[in-house]
């Protein structure tokens, strides 16, 4: 290896260069915005990679070790070594802890590109430094202040000299000896003893409140004196009138040399809350997915014919939320979270009419066709790719207007990444074992802290934790937990192994533990346990296995039903389809649980008739599906509401009723509950209304009559309930959060594009005769062009040019001339890695490599 390669990097662009494609490829899938689009170099993607977005982005996803390590190497000396670094990690006394987990945290920055350099000279890029040093505006996380150089910079000669004397030091020539001078005492710890040990108290309890922060203090025109012990000495500085500050190396001092007042190298460990059997965790979602179908299916039927009005804004009004919670018999978010569910699985829609309603998409059908297991991996599948959040329904957006459940706003792209990571931590823990709640969320502040920070007071309300939360409530609902624990099917769809502890499902090179106390081995280079989000395709076997899994433990659908004395029928169990879409119809649903309870009522016979059926065809449907005898009541029940049915008929003059029994149309006319229909008789048999026949309808049947509505022809309308479809629609689509990591092939591609990029842009060159400064494109004429093009043809070598393509983009390029001819040059481009053609009235110039 050349002495070049063994020498330190002066540059975060000459770290990159020295790294090899496997390091690359890592720093572009961690931060895939580096990629978008695909740098021409190195240089130019370390630029990028020093943008202030793109620093934010990286210490966003640094677990709170990682970011606490950042945050020291902001108040150390730039560069600094490892072992200054360890120092304010570990502290004087040490920790051998911390020292342990220091090389983890240190290779995610240098991988990251947020820490370049070796260890003798570590190196914090400069975005990120000026992000987390202190400052007055931003103070530290650390809760150190300024240094004393930093603090002393708008003071005067004489002051420094004086602050010099009185702590005991020799006085110097100029200020920078003298601050030189102080800092030296400040940073001896034996010194720094001898010189506290002489303090007041009330000096010592003063320090003792600043020490870990924030570093500042008021104090008056006349400081006691016991402030103007510690003024005196420069153990505390002004920065303002009325300020005073407690300087860097000071603070290090009290602190024993620790910039964090609690380290934390290790992640809190999720401890369970409650043990249960695998298999009654198992029956218990099993039950729970059932009910998530059936809840589902109801709310879908409800909508089957037109569902609620679309609100100009988009979205369910609040009344329509509350009209479907009472309607699925749960509360208002969690009907707003099945209504989302649905959406998300593209099963509801608007229907894009003028008069916009939501209502079942084609798609619901081919649902409702699928076996139950299926149905429900569908459903689960899209909840935990969704960014919608239905939680979030009800609450405030930033312009104060209310969030609606179906409306805009509800998009949060952390939302899948926090449901995945909820669910992999879930699946660390032995079968069976349900996490304390809380230590969830402690995980996940440790894992992500800058985006769980603390705003207002109020840690628990940060996005990550409310997502957290929602994300154990939902599983529940949905199915994915049962009774708190990962159930098989979750740990099938998150592509997890079946038991804890198997390698397979965290990959082959990994070493973590994944116990309830699992903890990361220090020397380990990667993030604690993870499980990797799936792709499309993993997605869809993982989803087919948790069908799998689910399809033993759900209850087969009957194809029978219990009828009583009383008017009902109890299903014992989910029913088969056209059973129970029949009796759907023909009674109404009393109660739901284990079992269902159906009641008949008069109107729910007449529902059945007016859908096509005869009295003998429900008699015939009951004797065949009923386990006990039909109820004499029942068969009563029917043959009343038969006889009487059609009797009346209904048609449009705006609407008239007919009736062979002129006596029965007297009763009509007698009865004061007609007045608001206005009829008024036409002939004997006749009466007319100016209502249209449904209203007429609806009006004698709410008298208790049972009119039949008919044709033109005067043929008996045979009326079904229509199922009202939406055009075909797309599930919406996730929000991402920032680019997609890209996919191996892009990776490939994009390195060797840079390294082309990189070897064209550094490669040596020879002087060519009218060279441009900075590095631009060269420029030669158009015969010197031509000349060295014909030479490098004939030796053979590559050259160096200018070119701007057809667009007007300019770019330089290492190529080797094949032939020239016809005004084009045909040469084998290493930027490209591929043989092309260049029209030579477009290379600006060119230059000969240097023989080195």
């Amino acid at each position: 290896m050349s002495p070049e390669a063994h020498s330190a990097p002066r540059s975060l662009a000459e770290a990159l260069r020295a790294r090899d494609d496997a390091s690359l490829a890592a720093l572009l899938r961690s931060r895939p915005d580096l990629i978008t689009p695909v740098p021409t170099d190195l240089t130019q993607l370390a630029t990028r990679a020093g943008t202030r977005a793109s620093v934010l982005r990286a210490l966003e996803r640094l677990d709170r070790f990682a970011l606490q390590t950042a945050e020291a190497l902001a108040v150390a000396p730039d560069p600094a070594s490892y072992d200054t670094l360890l120092g304010l990690m570990a502290g004087d006394a040490g920790d051998e802890t911390v020292a342990r987990a220091l090389p983890r945290a240190v290779a995610t920055l240098r991988e990251q590109a947020l820490v370049w350099g070796d260890d003798e000279r570590l190196r914090l890029v400069r975005t990120a430094r000026e992000l987390l040093a202190p400052s007055p505006q931003h103070p530290s996380p650390t809760g150190l202040g300024p240094t004393v150089q930093e603090a002393t910079s708008g003071m005067s000669p004489g002051r420094i000299q004086e602050i010099v004397t009185t702590a005991g030091l020799p006085s110097t020539h100029d200020s920078v000896t003298a601050v030189a001078a102080l800092t030296g005492l400040f940073t001896h710890r034996r010194k720094m003893a001898k010189l506290l040990a002489g303090a007041p108290e009330a000096a010592r309890e003063v320090l003792s409140r600043l020490v870990w922060g924030p570093p500042y203090g008021q104090v008056t025109a006349d400081p006691a004196a016991h402030l103007r012990w510690l003024l005196d000495r420069g153990l505390l500085l002004p920065t303002a009138p009325g300020t005073v500050v407690l300087p860097r190396e000071v603070a290090l001092h009290l602190r024993e040399g620790r910039a964090h007042r609690a380290p934390e190298p290790l992640p809190p460990a999720v401890a369970p809350a409650a043990t249960h059997s695998p298999q009654v965790v198992d029956a218990t979602a099993a039950g729970q997915a059932y009910t998530a179908l059936a809840t589902v299916e109801e709310l879908l039927k409800d909508w089957d014919e037109g569902g609620p009005a679309v609100l100009r804004a988009g979205g369910l009004s609040v009344r329509d939320l509350k009209r479907t919670a009472v309607a699925l018999d749960v509360s208002e978010p969690v009907a707003a979270f099945w209504a989302e569910l649905a959406y998300a699985a593209g099963l509801i829609a608007s229907d894009g009419e003028a008069d916009e309603r939501y209502a079942a998409t084609p798609a619901y059908d081919e649902w409702l066709e699928l076996p139950p297991a299926e149905r429900w991996a569908r459903l689960a599948r899209a909840w935990l790719a969704a960014t919608r959040t239905p939680g979030l329904v009800g609450g405030r957006d930033a312009k104060d207007r209310t969030l609606s459940a179906l409306g805009p706003g509800l998009d949060r792209s952390a939302a899948p990444e926090v449901r995945h990571r909820v669910l992999s931590l879930l699946a660390a823990l032995p079968q069976g074992a349900a996490p304390d709640a809380e230590s969830v969320l402690a995980r996940l502040r440790w894992e992500r802290p800058l985006r769980g920070a603390q705003r207002d007071g109020a840690r628990d309300d940060d996005l990550r934790s409310r997502l957290a939360r929602w994300t154990l409530s939902e599983a529940e609902l949905l199915g994915v937990t049962g009774r708190g624990a990962l159930s098989s099917q979750g740990r099938a769809l998150l592509g997890a192994p079946a038991a804890p502890g198997a390698p397979a499902a965290l990959g082959a090179d990994s070493a973590e533990p994944t116990g309830p106390g699992d903890k990361l081995p220090v020397h380990h280079h990667r993030a604690p346990e993870r499980l990797a989000p799936l792709s499309p395709a993993e997605q869809g076997v993982a989803a087919a296995a948790a069908a799998r899994l689910l399809a033993p433990l759900l209850p087969e659908p009957l194809d029978h039903v219990l009828l009583q004395a009383d008017l009902t029928a109890v299903a014992p169990g989910p029913l088969r389809r056209p059973l129970a879409d029949m009796l759907g119809v023909l009674a109404d649903v009393e109660s739901k649980g284990g079992a269902t309870v159906y009641r008949f009522t008069p109107a729910s016979v007449r529902r059945a008739l007016d859908a096509g059926r005869t009295a003998a065809d429900l008699h015939a449907f009951l004797a065949e599906h009923s386990r006990t005898p039909v109820p004499q009541p029942l068969a009563y029940l029917i043959d009343d509401v038969a006889r009487r049915h059609g009797h009346l008929r209904v048609g449009a003059a705006s609407a008239y009723v007919r009736c062979d029994d002129d006596a029965l149309l007297n009763e009509i006319l007698a009865d004061k509950r007609a007045a608001a229909l206005r009829l008024r008789r036409l002939a004997p048999t006749v009466l007319a209304a100016p209502a249209d026949p449904a209203t007429l309808l609806e009006g004698l049947r709410a008298m208790g009559y049972a009119p039949a509505a008919e044709s033109a022809e005067g043929d008996v309308l045979i009326t079904r309930a229509h199922a009202h479809r939406t055009p075909p629609r797309t599930a919406p689509e996730p929000v991402p959060d920032g680019p997609p990591p890209p996919d191996a092939t892009l990776l490939t591609a994009a390195i060797r594009a840079i390294r082309a990029g990189d070897l064209a842009a550094t490669t040596p060159r020879k002087p060519v005769g009218d060279p441009l400064a900075g590095g631009e494109l060269p420029r030669t004429s158009a015969a010197d062009t031509l000349a060295t093009m014909q030479a490098a043809v004939l030796t053979g070598d590559s050259v160096w040019i200018g070119y701007v393509n057809a667009e007007g983009a300019a770019s330089q390029r290492v190529i080797a001339p094949i032939r020239v001819e016809g005004g084009f040059v045909t040469a084998y481009d290493h930027t490209a890695d591929e043989v092309r053609t260049f029209p030579l009235h477009r290379i600006t110039g060119v230059a000969e490599l240097a023989d080195d």
